[in-house]
């Protein structure tokens, strides 16, 4: 008589009752002794244990949610036999710090970058076409498209290119309020950006977002890289795309100055996304990745972790690796600031994941949560920082910003990030300028499917590439496309449109 054959799946740990299928289990299919009652999708849980009704059902060694049932070995586990209560967690500070092992000096590593007037090194050197409001966001558009059209970079070739970064606000706001002034944080941090050399904002003129007062506020004063034009006083659209012209051909003489020299990883701010998560993304790419930024962390550079709603459920463990009391207090306080956000508009926090996330096996936010979590490596938490604040500290740090990963991103790359790493699992479809975004899928069925995006296969960890092999390659990787090496975002054109400042608050 014939055996049933044994399904791939992964127990993470001994304390998890389920395993993970990395291949469908069918009904009949075994795993450490344990028949599979059902069919279970891969990227999905079954129950090795039997789990009974209101018990946790733990992944990772944590708990990402309760029974709604007895469940009983070998049953698919999924969101219609698990939920999710409140449970407290363990906010011990700093429980699991622990001092930095630093590259000696001379084996650093180091990549090609821009450096800039104020010591910053850039990846890229755009100039950026902003917007205050969306009333110029075609104005501006019409400008970069007609310098691109035009063939003029030809001749500079140490300009990346002339790019629209135009959103959906900027009038219809409080301007003493919290959406004002995450508008004029997250402007002034892409117009500083390291990776941006020239800088034109285009404006109405009447909105609520006024030029003047922003560039009060940080001391601006326009000089040859730094132009303004508003629509209403330069006459119009067709007038303000023709100055804008100007200006621009004007900027690029200068910003193609800069040059590419060498320059220390430790220069490096890489922020840390992930979107369409599955369930194989908190075992291959998310850890691959956090090996990745301990490296980076190793050689003095920083790495950004977001997306708050996303680490709701794993925060206790990034607190315990806080590197002082006060950063602790301020991501427990941005905790309770989100759940108080999610209570005000009638949401939970458990509303993430999304269907797609579900579809690729991910059944709560916690199960969601510790594997994105992941992505953050290992050491220390030495920072929490305000959405689109300059990130000031080096190593890992955490920015509050929502989940949704253009906004995120947007946030992280206004704090100053210069690089960006993507995992996904469902596949997502996704750039950021002016920061190169590198893709990395969690399963090699993605990395085929959508190749042409997708810039490194982290599913070969479920076929024997160990955890650190990735994340070395994802770091050379990293330094490569610092240097100048295009992602498959950027060859697909990817960037523009993915600008989106967080708006909070009412529009009136």
């Amino acid at each position: 008589m014939l055996t049933a054959p044994t399904a791939r799946a992964l127990r993470l740990t001994d304390a998890d009752n389920i395993v993970v299928a990395i291949e469908p289990f069918s009904a009949g299919d075994t795993f450490a002794g344990v028949t599979a009652s059902q069919r279970v999708p891969r990227g999905h849980k079954m129950a090795v244990e039997a789990i009974a009704r209101d018990a946790a059902v733990v992944k990772y060694g944590q708990v990402i949610g309760f029974a709604r049932e007895d469940i009983a070995p070998g049953s698919w586990v999924h969101e219609h036999n698990v939920y999710l209560h409140s449970f407290d967690r363990d906010y011990a500070f700093g429980t699991e710090t622990k001092p930095t092992a630093f590259v000696t000096p001379e084996r650093r590593r180091t990549f090609q970058g821009f450096r800039r007037a104020n010591g910053k090194y850039g990846t890229r050197n755009y100039v950026a076409v902003l917007t205050s409001v969306n009333c110029s966001a075609s104005a501006a558009r019409f400008i970069a498209d007609h310098v691109t059209r035009s063939g003029i970079l030809a001749d500079y070739p140490n300009v990346d290119g002339v790019i629209s970064l135009v959103h959906g606000t900027g009038c219809g706001l409080d301007t003493h309020g919290e959406a004002y002034e995450l508008l004029k944080r997250t402007q002034w941090g892409f117009a500083t950006n390291p990776n941006v050399g020239g800088v034109l904002m285009v404006g109405l003129g009447c909105e609520a977002f006024q030029i003047p007062r922003w560039m009060r506020s940080y001391g601006i004063s326009e000089d040859a890289t730094f132009r303004t034009l508003t629509i209403q006083e330069v006459g119009g659209t067709r007038k303000t795309v023709e100055a804008g012209v100007r200006a621009v051909e004007e900027m690029l003489p200068i910003v193609n100055e800069a040059t590419r020299g060498e320059a220390p990883a430790s220069e490096l701010m890489l922020a840390l996304q992930c979107g369409g998560s599955d369930g194989y993304s908190g075992i291959t790419a998310n850890p691959a990745l956090g090996v990745a930024v301990d490296l980076l962390v190793a050689e003095g550079g920083t790495a950004i972790l977001s997306e708050t709603p996303e680490i709701y459920g794993a925060e206790h463990l990034l607190m315990h690796r806080a590197g002082s009391t006060q950063v602790g207090e301020k991501l427990a306080e941005r905790i309770r600031w989100w759940e108080d956000y999610t209570a005000r508009h009638n949401m939970e926090m458990n509303n993430n994941p999304s269907p797609g996330n579900k579809a690729g096996g991910l059944t709560t936010i916690l199960e969601k949560s510790l594997g994105a979590a992941a992505k953050g490596g290992s050491t220390n938490l030495n920072g929490v920082f305000d959405y689109a604040d300059p990130v000031t500290a080096k190593g890992l740090v955490f920015m509050d910003t929502p989940g949704y990963d253009p906004v995120s991103a947007t946030g992280q790359v206004a704090g100053g990030a210069n690089v960006l790493c993507f995992t996904t699992g469902r596949g997502s479809a996704f750039g950021c300028k002016p920061t190169p975004s590198l893709k990395l899928a969690s399963n090699s069925y993605i990395y085929e499917q959508m190749n042409e995006d997708m810039d490194i296969n982290c599913g070969d960890v479920l076929d024997g590439v160990s955890l650190a092999q990735k994340g070395e390659e994802i770091l050379q990787r990293v330094l490569a496309v610092a240097s100048g090496e295009r992602t498959k975002s950027e060859q697909l054109g990817y960037g523009d449109s993915e600008f989106v400042p967080w708006s909070v608050g009412a529009t009136m």
